[in-house]
């Protein structure tokens, strides 16, 4: 069934993994919803979910986490990008792990790709029409800073969406959307803390990206008032979060399949255990 309810699904690398196991159980229970946003990794993800193919995000990992062509120093140093694009937005999709594109434009919904435009430092909200077509903007979300190109669509620069929207709930809301499934990536009472890396990021964009400089000094800041209206959403019965019930193991470049593992099982346990309680709100019970 589609719930005419905004999903929200954070970033946060390989953590998402957890994200895939709750989507997964989502597909066990048909659970759909009408309007996805997706940032960096919950971006990726997002895609096997539209075209409903339960069991591929985990089943990439297994056969390719330690490809070189996926995921290398040796990709960095050849192509500027850590996590290979050829790899991972042509190869794995339209040949070795193919996606559904029949089924993802029949997905009874919308999704958003959330970037970061590097010369205002604004997010960009970027609907996914054609998945085929549009890869470039599930790409653009998930491009790190220091780790990957910069992408150009449309004339415009972007760069890893979290950098200025990493949980939009904000944007869902302004949309229209009353009621809001969150599925985060770090566990309850976590805190984002002033980044270590914005000295470089500040070095390496100056004159490149002023925007997404800017917006990285502050994203610590907004990154916790997004949490804060999310708890404030939640109390008020406005949203439901799903997040790690206890800490994740796995980094955000994670190379251990075994700790990738037991985060997608505790996601799906984590959703599992949700399930009643997601239902009573769906539907207007709780």
């Amino acid at each position: 069934m589609t719930y005419d309810t905004g999903l929200i699904l954070e970033g946060g690398g390989m953590r998402a993994t957890y994200t895939t196991g709750v989507l997964d159980f989502f597909m066990d229970r048909d659970i759909y919803f009408r309007h996805i946003y997706g940032v960096s990794a919950g971006a990726c993800h997002a895609c096997s979910y539209i075209s409903k193919q339960r069991g591929r995000a985990f089943e990439i990992f297994e056969k390719y986490l330690n490809d070189k062509r996926y995921c290398s120093l040796k990709s960095l140093r050849r192509t500027g990008d850590l996590f290979g694009v050829e790899m991972i937005y042509d190869l794995i999709p339209n040949r070795y792990v193919p996606f559904d594109y029949e089924q993802a434009a029949a997905y009874d919904g919308e999704l958003f790709s959330v970037v970061t435009d590097c010369i205002t430092g604004e997010a960009a909200y970027l609907r996914i029409g054609d998945l085929h077509g549009d890869m470039i903007k599930i790409r653009a979300s998930a491009s790190l800073p220091l780790l990957a190109r910069t992408v150009h669509i449309d004339g415009n620069d972007y760069l890893d969406g979290g950098i200025s929207d990493s949980i939009p709930l904000a944007e869902s809301i302004r949309a229209g959307n009353r009621k809001n499934v969150l599925i985060l990536t770090r566990e309850k009472g976590y805190k984002k803390k002033k980044s270590k890396v914005n000295h470089l990021i500040s070095r390496v964009y100056r004159k490149s990206a002023p925007g997404l400089v800017r917006a990285q000094k502050t994203r610590h800041i907004r990154y916790n008032r997004s949490l804060e209206l999310a708890q404030q959403e939640e109390k008020a019965g406005r949203a439901f979060i799903i997040r790690p019930s206890v800490r994740p193991q796995a980094g955000r470049v994670e190379k251990n399949l075994d700790k990738l593992r037991d985060l997608y099982e505790l996601g799906y346990s984590d959703a599992q255990i949700h399930f009643d309680s997601l239902m009573k709100f769906l539907n207007g019970n709780g």
